[in-house]
């Protein structure tokens, strides 16, 4: 699995840290804080991602993906405020709520210990990010992003967010190492298919937001853990 890698890239959210759900739940204070109409129980996460697929070459696909909202939940509210809530409720969750996985920060002290090389590569915005490494009491106390991770790639560090493997391809240039060095760590379907165009080998973390796609997801993917103490044992075995 490990044998001649030296960089180790990670997926951020729904892989190292458990915040899939939390959006989830944002979306939902959301809707019923600014809507006329209840949250009606559908499928929000899936809905999102749809969505901000759909508003992808538009200037700020949230801002869109607000409006959607805004028409869905008959508010009377502009789009511009929605988002600007949306941000405003979504800073606790992230500065409170939001946490490693179990034995993440684990996984990350031993094989920091052992002389990788870490990084992330994410699709997560640039300020949700700095409110992790600034605010987020759970992950400063376990592991701060600062003392373990080489480099933090965010949706602004590239042009082209996951599947496109742009992100991958500018942490191996930066490192100046070759894909055959690295191994990637996802969650989702969009992440394995970015790391499948790069050639990079990838190890599966289960997340059940995830589920939907788990057949594609498992046939791109070396191997599959269900939850990082069993990741971490794997290593173990080898390093």
């Amino acid at each position: 699995m490990l044998e001649n890698k030296k960089v180790i890239i990670f997926d951020l959210d729904g892989t190292l840290i458990d915040s899939i759900g939390v959006w989830n739940d944002i979306d939902i204070k959301l809707i019923n804080t600014v809507g006329s109409i209840k949250f009606d129980n559908c499928n929000i996460g899936k809905i999102r991602d749809e969505k901000l697929k759909e508003y992808r070459n538009t200037p700020d696909a949230y801002l869109e993906y607000c409006g959607f909202l805004k028409n869905k939940y008959k508010s009377d509210k502009s789009k511009e405020e929605i988002k600007k809530l949306r941000y405003e409720i979504a800073d606790y969750y992230l500065e409170n709520v939001i946490d490693y996985k179990k034995d993440a920060e684990n996984v990350l002290k031993y094989l920091k210990e052992k002389g990788f090389i870490l990084t992330i590569a994410s699709t997560t915005n640039e300020n949700t990010i700095e409110k992790y490494r600034k605010y987020n009491k759970n992950i400063i106390n376990k592991a701060n992003f600062d003392d373990y991770f080489t480099l933090i790639y965010d949706k602004s560090s590239v042009k082209n967010i996951k599947p496109d493997p742009e992100v991958l391809y500018k942490t191996m240039d930066t490192l100046n190492v070759k894909k055959e060095e690295c191994i990637v760590l996802e969650d989702s379907l969009v992440g394995v298919e970015a790391a499948k165009s790069a050639g990079i080998d990838t190890l599966v973390m289960y997340d059940k937001y995830s589920d939907e796609n788990r057949d594609k997801i498992n046939k791109f993917s070396k191997l599959r853990f269900n939850n990082f103490t069993e990741l971490l044992d794997e290593i173990k075995k080898e390093v």
